[in-house]
């Protein structure tokens, strides 16, 4: 497990072949056992392989440099959580997304197939462009596709950090 969280790589460049359907069904069954607040699954999953929709979305989608022949949009079901006590816009709604969506990364990548985050876009348009069920809200977008050559490049910035850069010790009770 720990050799495909770090052979995993954000895919910006991806060819036009097609995900068969079973292929998506996976990676959105994989989703479903992402870790979720009190195991509440507020997070909620559009998908989309069709041309004509994936196109409408890159028009409101600026953060979209692939050319994806999937879509995931990882939403959250905000009249759920206020049935469950959360506060319609509370913070902690967040973390269910952020763990679908390293769920939905590493379940393609393990199936073979590349992904990339997409956070910049119009929550409003991309929930009218995949016809998002009321009280949904989208919160992140996963391109899924077969990884291509070229295309936009990695995006580094010096170095790779290591654990030991990114961590400092609690100090002892």
């Amino acid at each position: 497990m720990l050799a495909a969280i770090r052979s995993r790589r954000v895919v910006r460049a991806m060819t036009d072949e097609p995900l068969p359907r079973a292929t998506l069904e996976e990676i959105l069954d994989a989703a479903r056992w992402a870790p979720t607040a009190g195991n509440r699954h507020l997070q909620r999953f559009v998908a989309s392989d069709d041309p004509g929709t994936l196109r409408a979305l890159r028009m409101v989608s600026p953060g979209m440099l692939q050319r994806p022949v999937a879509v995931v949009a990882i939403c959250v079901d905000r009249d759920l959580a206020v049935d469950y006590g959360f506060a319609r816009d509370a913070h902690s709604l967040s973390v269910d997304v952020g763990t679908a969506a390293a769920t939905v990364l590493l379940a393609a990548h393990a199936l073979g197939v590349g992904g990339g985050p997409v956070t910049s876009f119009s929550r409003a348009a991309a929930g009218v462009v995949l016809d998002v069920p009321a009280g949904w809200t989208p919160e992140f977008l996963v391109c899924l596709g077969h990884p291509a050559q070229g295309g936009p490049g990695e995006m580094r910035r010096g170095t790779r950090v290591t654990w030991q850069d990114l961590t400092v010790w609690a100090p002892r009770a």
